[in-house]
C-alpha cells in the first residue's frame, strides 16, 4: 500500500483517509458530474493530485517572478514532455514520469550552472533545452513510437484522470519534499532572490541554495504535467503569482493571495471541465487567466480612479 492509497482510503483504525471527509461532502457539492470527484475513488485521487500540485507550484512561482525566471516552467515542461516521449518508447521498465524527473532535474541545474558562470543568460539557456529536449522527444516518437496518441495527448494538454496510483504517489512524495525544503532553505532562499550579491557577500550558500531550488522547480513541473500538460504549466506555476503581485503589499501577502488564487483556477477549472465535458488542463489554465485578466482591469481601475481623486484635491500621489 503506498502513501496515496493511505492518503486517501486510511490505515485500518488508525486513519480513516481523507475519502471518507470527502464523501461526507458530495451531498453539498453543486453539479452533476463534480460531485463525483468527492465520491469515487479515481476522481478523488485527481482532485486531490490537483489540490497538492496547485499548493506547491504556487510556493514556487512566487520565488520564479521575483529571479525573473517565470519561463523556466515551461521550458522544463517541455524538457519532460521529451523525456516522457523518450519513456515511452524505451525497453526498460520504468514508468515515464522518472524518465522526465531525471531530465527535468539535469536540464534545471545546467540551466542554473550556465547563468550562475555567466556563460548564457538564463533564457537563452532555457530556449536552448526547451527546443532541444523537445525535438528529441518528437524524433523519438517519429521513429519508435508509431501508434502512440492518447499517451501523448495527455502529457500535451493534461488528464487529471488518468493520474495512476504510482504517479500519486510521486506527487505526494514531491509535495511533502517541496515544504520541508522550503521551510529550512526559505531564509536564504529570499535573501538571495531578493539581493544575490549581498546574500554571497555575507556568506550564504547562495549557488548550492540555487541548485536545490532548481531541482524543486524541475520536481513540481513534473508533478503538474498530467494536471495541466506540458503546454499549459505556466497557467498555474507563474499565473496565479502574477495575479496575487496586483493586490499582495509584501512578499508573504503575495504567497498566500497565490494560494488562493491558484486553488480557485484549479477548483472552478474542474467543476467546469466536469460539467461541461472540456479538458481539465485547458480549462485550468482558461480559468487562470480569466481571473488574472478580472484582476488586472479592477487593478488598473481603481489605481487610476485614484489617481485622480488625488490630482483633483492637490495630493501627491502616493505609489
Amino acid at each position: 500500500m503506498g502513501i496515496g492509497e493511505i492518503l486517501l482510503n486510511g490505515y485500518g483504525r488508525y486513519f480513516d483517509g481523507i475519502g471518507v471527509e470527502m464523501e461526507r461532502i458530495a451531498p453539498y457539492v453543486p453539479g452533476d458530474t463534480f460531485p463525483y470527484f468527492f465520491t469515487m475513488e479515481i476522481f478523488q485521487r485527481a482532485l486531490v493530485s490537483s489540490i497538492l500540485v496547485t499548493v506547491i507550484a504556487g510556493l514556487l512561482g512566487s520565488y520564479l517572478l521575483i529571479r525573473n525566471l517565470a519561463l523556466i516552467g515551461d521550458g522544463l515542461a517541455h524538457v519532460s514532455f521529451g523525456a516522457i516521449a523518450i519513456g515511452l518508447v524505451a525497453p526498460l521498465a520504468i514508468g515515464p514520469y522518472w524518465y522526465a524527473l531525471f531530465f527535468s532535474i539535469f536540464a534545471a541545474l545546467c540551466i542554473y550552472e550556465l547563468q550562475w558562470r555567466e556563460i548564457l543568460r538564463g533564457d537563452a539557456s532555457i530556449a536552448i533545452f526547451l527546443t532541444g529536449s523537445l525535438a528529441l522527444g518528437l524524433v523519438s516518437l517519429r521513429i519508435w513510437g508509431a501508434g502512440i496518441t492518447s499517451d501523448i495527448h495527455s502529457y500535451l494538454f493534461g488528464n487529471i484522470l488518468l493520474i495512476e496510483w504510482s504517479e500519486f504517489d510521486v506527487i505526494i512524495w514531491i509535495f511533502i519534499l517541496v515544504l520541508v525544503t522550503l521551510f529550512f532553505i526559505h531564509p536564504i532562499l529570499l535573501a538571495s532572490t531578493i539581493d544575490p550579491l549581498a546574500a554571497r557577500v555575507q556568506g550564504l550558500p547562495v549557488r548550492y541554495v540555487g541548485w536545490l531550488f532548481s531541482a524543486l522547480t524541475a520536481a513540481v513541473v513534473v508533478s503538474m504535467v498530467q494536471v495541466v500538460g506540458t503546454l499549459l504549466v505556466t497557467a498555474l506555476l507563474v499565473t496565479p503569482a502574477a495575479t496575487a503581485q496586483f493586490i499582495g503589499k509584501s512578499f508573504r501577502s503575495c504567497m498566500i493571495w497565490t494560494q488562493f488564487f491558484g486553488l480557485s483556477s484549479v477548483l472552478l477549472g474542474v467543476y467546469l471541465s466536469a460539467e461541461y465535458d472540456t479538458g481539465s488542463g485547458s480549462m485550468i489554465a482558461l480559468v487562470a487567466t480569466c481571473i488574472f485578466a478580472f484582476v488586472a482591469v479592477l487593478h488598473t481601475v481603481s489605481l487610476a480612479k485614484y489617481s485622480k481623486l488625488s490630482i483633483l484635491s492637490g495630493f501627491p500621489i502616493r505609489k
